[in-house]
Parts: structure tokens; C-alpha cells; sequence
């Protein structure tokens, strides 16, 4: 293996103390008084061995990697993807660096990816929960590591958090689809007791009630992050065949996009005999003959803002913790059977 060029190496090829290199490679040749001429001279001998800095002892130093850990659900659901990107280019702004991780919803694997990123020494979490993941937050509080939580969050917990008001969002989906005509619908969501899911369950009942519906259990399925496939056409096999219900709200796009297609199977045309709202939209809704209605979040805000939030942290600018509600809208579009 090729011996690493070091700070050293650099000096004795040009005859100079390691010092004056530190000072010229770590940006501080002004305060060190170091002439323009030997610091481009230290510059071009360290590109010319081809000299790395160790980052790992030079952060040690520091006290910070200016680096941001990323962990999400899923960073392939084009929701998590677009949050991620926003996210990466808001921190290059202030000259960070974000890392990605998936949980796959899964608490082993979040715990894992918390593991990964505290050894590589990141300042910072910005982290979309997986459900029963509680400790390892308070974990990384107790530990005083700046974190912010997105998308969801768990109410008891003293924390930054960045989301949208799932509840009413919910409820004004479910209240379009109620004065368009619709007065059996159904609900398919995760099945999880996570916040987000659960105020979306929530403001979907309690708007229902508000319409002078009254809700049958069978008309909420739900369905695992894990067999998410399988699960949604077995659950809608149930509602939909024979069909009993004339409206069905989504409450995740990627349960939409699988649920869009079992209701295709099926042959029952949308929104003719089944009105649908997805919550949050998705790049394959643009194939689907009917465009389908969804409530929108805005993702640009929900980046920006967590960013800003961790970055406050980092510099110690906030004490006490935030919790910023982003706005959602509902896009109308032919699936919910618009009149």
C-alpha cells in the first residue's frame, strides 16, 4: 500500500518547518504571517505529492466535522428524496456536509445508522423517526447533540421538529371529498402508532363526523411498511370487491401508488365509482389516467427549516426548543370526483 503523503513530507520537499505547512493548509497563513509567494509555493508542493489532511484528527482538533446526519424512511420515496436534496444544498450553503441514511421504518436499523454517523463524528441529526425510537433520541439529547426531528415527532419528548398540521390536512381532504358527493369513505393507512399516521387517522374521522357520516371500522384498513404491496391488495380486496365504499383517502403516496394499481386490477374506474386523495404527491400519480388529487407539503420549507433549526443549535442561538408547522394545501385535480 502507497505511503499517505503527510504534513511533513510536504515540508521536507520544500525545506520548510511542518508548522508553516499546518498553517498555509489550514487556511491561517494570514495570522501566521506567511508571504504570498510561500504559500502558494506550500500549495503547489502539496498538490504536487498529492497531499490529503487527515480529516478525522483535523476535526478532533476543531471540535466539529461541519457534518450533518441525514436518516430517513426511505431515501428512494421521492418525498424523503426531495426533503434530502433541499436539506444537502441548504447546509452547503453554510459550508456542511450531509450524509444519508434509510431505516426502512425499522428501530434496529435507525439505531444502527445513529452508530454509523456518531463514529464519524457528525455535529448533527436530522432525523424522520422510525416508530418506537423515542430512547435513542433522548438519547442523543442527553448526550447534547443537536437533533431535529421531521415529518414526525413524539409529543413528549423536548425537541426541535419541523412538520405540518396532519390533522387538518386530513380533514380538509376528506371534507373535499364529502361535498363532492361522497358519502362512504374509506381510509388506507400504515399500521403504525406513529404521531403523523395517527393524526391523519384522527382528522379523517373527525371530519366524517363533522359531515354527519358516521364511521364504520371496516372502512379503515391499514397495512405494513414492510409487505406494503401484499398488504394493500389484500385490505382492498376486502373494501373494494364487492366495492362498499364510493371514496378512498391515501395517507402516504406510496401507499397511493400501490393502492392505484390493485384499484386498477380490479377494473373499477376512478372517479366515476371511487373518488381518491392521496396524501402527498408522487412522479408515477402523472401516469394514472385520472390525476389524482393530493395534499401537497411544502418540501422546500420543511428542508429549509430543518436546517436552520440545526444550525441555530450548533451555534447556540435558540434555548429553547421550536416547533415549526409548515402549511399544506390540497391540489384538486379529476380523482376526487371535482365538481
Amino acid at each position: 500500500m502507497e505511503k499517505k503523503v503527510s504534513l511533513k513530507d510536504v515540508a521536507k520537499h520544500i525545506g520548510v518547518s511542518a508548522a508553516l505547512v499546518s498553517y498555509v493548509m489550514n487556511g491561517k497563513e494570514k495570522e501566521a504571517r506567511v508571504g504570498l509567494d510561500m504559500a502558494k509555493k506550500i500549495k503547489a508542493a502539496a498538490a504536487e505529492l498529492n497531499y490529503q489532511p487527515n480529516l478525522i484528527a483535523k476535526s478532533l482538533k476543531m471540535g466539529t466535522t461541519r457534518t450533518i446526519g441525514l436518516i430517513v424512511a426511505d431515501i428512494s420515496n421521492p418525498f424523503f428524496s426531495s426533503i434530502a436534496r433541499i436539506v444537502e444544498d441548504e447546509a452547503k450553503k453554510q459550508g456542511y456536509v450531509v450524509i444519508f441514511g434509510s431505516s426502512d421504518e425499522n428501530a434496529e436499523k435507525q439505531s444502527d445508522l445513529i452508530d454509523v454517523f456518531s463514529t464519524r463524528l457528525v455535529d448533527a441529526f436530522i432525523i424522520a423517526p422510525a416508530a418506537n425510537t423515542a430512547p435513542q433520541i433522548q438519547n442523543l439529547i442527553s448526550r447534547a447533540v443537536p437533533v431535529v426531528l421531521i415529518d414526525r415527532f413524539f409529543s413528549w419528548l423536548n425537541v426541535d421538529c419541523v412538520h405540518i398540521d396532519n390533522y387538518n390536512a386530513s380533514g380538509k381532504a376528506v371534507e373535499r371529498l364529502i361535498r363532492n358527493g361522497r358519502k362512504k369513505i374509506g381510509m388506507l393507512a400504515y399500521d403504525t402508532a406513529q404521531s403523523h399516521m395517527e393524526e391523519r387517522k384522527l382528522g379523517y374521522k373527525a371530519a366524517l363526523k363533522e359531515g354527519n357520516i358516521r364511521f364504520k371500522k371496516e372502512w379503515l384498513v391499514e397495512a405494513s411498511y414492510q409487505h406494503i404491496n401484499e398488504e394493500v391488495t389484500e385490505k382492498l380486496q376486502h373494501l373494494l370487491n364487492p366495492l362498499t365504499i364510493d371514496a378512498l383517502f391515501f395517507a402516504t403516496n406510496s401507499l397511493a401508488v400501490a393502492g392505484l394499481k390493485a384499484i386498477n386490477k380490479m377494473g373499477i374506474k376512478v372517479p366515476e365509482q371511487l373518488a381518491v386523495i392521496s396524501f402527498d404527491e408522487s412522479d408515477a400519480f402523472d401516469f394514472f389516467y385520472s390525476p389524482v388529487t393530493y395534499v401537497s407539503q411544502s418540501l422546500t420549507d420543511i428542508g429549509k427549516e430543518a436546517v436552520k433549526l440545526v444550525l441555530n443549535r450548533l451555534n447556540n442561538k435558540i434555548k429553547k426548543n421550536s416547533s415549526v408547522i409548515v402549511e399544506a394545501k390540497l391540489v384538486v385535480r379529476e380523482s376526487c370526483g371535482s365538481r
